[in-house]
């Protein structure tokens, strides 16, 4: 599988010199997520389309409008309806709120040892972000849980032909999706971290049905459909979500997400290092090595 290099120790930006680089990096701010698709995700998250809602089994009274309004609030979208075409926004004090309230409960985790289940379905440029905190979570304790390793199942690749996809771990514990051709690939799928729930879930004690799996996540850190189960599964989870993957922050609005953090999740890798340097140092935490 590709692997990327965990993101170094370095320095602790400012809350302004954080939102100067969100800003100037487009993270946050006037990003380049186009609002059109925005509104389509808004209106298929709200009809209730699975691929949408991340695992979650979101209310039925979302609407269109609701969507937009919670998303507003949340994330920082445009406001204005009419507003159609051309980019969006994410505004970066939701995004600062959000990564200090993102690491306090990983702070949280470390300092009662918690087990941890970290994945992300943006394989290619949040994933030495999660490598830098499972690191870090490690090091001070934490079990970080690797379950269902190799786990496989189908995916729709159109003109009715399927592709194959696999769980994998890139170290020290993220879980991501690999392709038959070796490379990791972009999710939104719940199905691989239901399968890693399941089998953890297995370890429950004896016969009964109703006991306490004897392994089980105290938190999950992930994006995509991977963070949308494991609140779904009532598991304490924090996250990442784009301005159009509303789910997440609807998730967050009935109490199944504990946070989400607005934004751009497609840029360049090494842009999110700040970031991750404001999370750990927000969490006690130090780069692990």
């Amino acid at each position: 599988m590709n692997q990327t290099t965990p993101a170094s120790g370095g320095p602790v930006p400012t809350r302004d010199e954080l939102r100067a680089h969100l800003v100037r990096t487009m993270i946050a701010g006037d990003v380049a997520t186009p609002r059109q698709n925005n509104l389509l995700h808004f209106r298929r998250m709200a009809g209730g389309d699975p691929y949408y809602q991340f695992g979650l089994d979101l209310k039925p009274s979302w609407s269109e409008r609701s969507v937009l309004e919670m998303m507003v609030e949340r994330c920082g979208v445009d406001p204005d309806p009419m507003h159609l075409y051309g980019d969006d926004t994410i505004d970066p004090e939701i995004t600062l709120d959000t990564l200090e309230a993102m690491g306090e409960r990983i702070g949280l985790a470390a300092r009662r040892r918690e087990r941890v289940v970290l994945a992300t379905g943006h394989p290619s440029t949040l994933t030495p972000l999660y490598q830098a905190v499972a690191g870090a979570l490690r090091e001070a304790g934490c079990r970080v849980l690797t379950p269902a390793a190799g786990w496989t199942y189908e995916v729709d690749a159109g003109y009715g032909a399927s592709e194959l996809r696999r769980i994998v771990y890139a170290a020290p514990g993220v879980a991501m999706l690999e392709g038959e051709d070796l490379r990791t690939h972009h999710t939104h799928d719940p199905h691989p971290m239901e399968a890693m729930l399941r089998e953890l879930a297995a370890s429950g004690s004896g016969e009964n049905s109703e006991a306490k799996p004897d392994i089980w996540p105290d938190l999950a850190i992930a994006d995509h459909g991977w963070a949308g189960a494991a609140g779904q599964a009532g598991i304490d989870t924090v996250g990442f979500a784009d301005c159009n993957d509303p789910a997440l922050f609807a998730g967050a609005a009935e109490g199944k997400i504990d946070v989400v953090v607005p934004l751009d999740d497609g840029v360049s890798a090494h842009h999110y290092a700040p970031l991750t340097a404001y999370i750990l140092d927000r969490a006690g935490l130090r780069p692990a090595g």
